[in-house]
């Protein structure tokens, strides 16, 4: 058996589908609220869950904050976000993988994006593995970007059951809006990596896994000249969006302009970081005329 974490914040129209996939499985389930101002809580309390509530200040610093101080009854922990699924499969799986005891303290899982009520599976570059299962003590996250990226104490593989992510369920206007926030901290991040960080190629051709592959793609694409336009098409064209009708042509534009408003942001945040360091020279220059 496993212990579940349920991350939320105003997740009252995913939250009953995304408790319902798990409760008749799981007797240890936690809800880490990030002070929803929704009805979130009310639909909660109809369930036998535990409920604790944390100030949010990043996804990483919420995780390890959430892995530290919220006990578990078991040793290993699932990450369940409010608008993904567990499935019978995954977590038969899951406990099978536990039972066997073997040198892993952690196990990626394939997400299967949902997206205008369809499987996207081509353009969502599946198997995009994330990791779901593990042992508490062996893991720990840090921010990257909008997200975070678990640092693991020991060696990790891969379960083949995979999870379905409804990625629309709260509409449009929503999408658009979590992605806003999301294009902020993408710029940071990529001004940050442009400025010290180097391409992994190694990584990108002889990576050990999909995981490293695909960071080392990211760091590459941040580099690219017309990346929104090349990115849509890699993955209407070359992943096969094509291929998943009218929502992969839809994921694909909205991703593509995801990008572009990256851009923008690091051009905006490049911007400003220069007009600072020129209004810092000007005092200077000022100090040095009058001597």
């Amino acid at each position: 058996m496993f212990s579940i974490y349920i991350l939320t914040y105003n997740e009252e129209i995913e939250i009953a589908a995304c408790i319902e996939s798990i409760i008749s499985l799981c007797d240890d389930i936690i809800i880490v609220d990030s002070y929803s101002s929704d009805r979130t809580l009310d639909i909660v309390s109809n369930y036998d869950v535990r409920i604790v509530q944390h100030s949010f200040e990043s996804h990483g610093k919420q995780r390890t904050w959430m892995l530290r101080e919220v006990p578990t009854q078991y040793d290993w922990v699932y990450i369940l976000e409010a608008d993904e699924r567990m499935t019978p499969e995954l977590y038969g799986e899951c406990c099978q993988v536990i039972q066997n005891k073997d040198k892993y303290i952690g196990y990626y899982v394939a997400e299967r994006v949902m997206f205008m009520n369809r499987w996207i599976r081509h353009c969502t570059q599946y198997p995009r593995y994330q990791l779901r299962l593990f042992r508490k003590d062996k893991v720990w996250f840090d921010d990257y970007g909008h997200t975070e990226r678990e640092i693991c104490d020991g060696e990790t593989s891969f379960l083949k059951e995979t999870y379905p992510h409804y990625t629309s369920g709260k509409g449009f206007s929503r999408w658009l809006e979590k992605h806003n926030r999301y294009s902020t901290d993408e710029a940071r991040e990529t001004l940050s990596q442009l400025e010290a960080g180097d391409v992994r190629w190694q990584d990108l051709f002889w990576g050990r896994s999909e995981v490293e592959k695909r960071r080392a793609l990211k760091d590459l694409s941040l580099r690219l000249p017309f990346r929104p336009f090349l990115r849509f098409l890699y993955m209407y064209f070359l992943l096969g969006g094509i291929w998943d009708g009218r929502p992969g042509w839809a994921w694909c534009v909205l991703q593509s302009f995801y990008e572009y408003f990256i851009i923008l942001k690091v051009w905006e945040l490049q911007t400003k970081k220069t007009a600072e360091a020129n209004s810092a020279k000007v005092p200077l220059a000022t100090e040095k005329h009058k001597n």
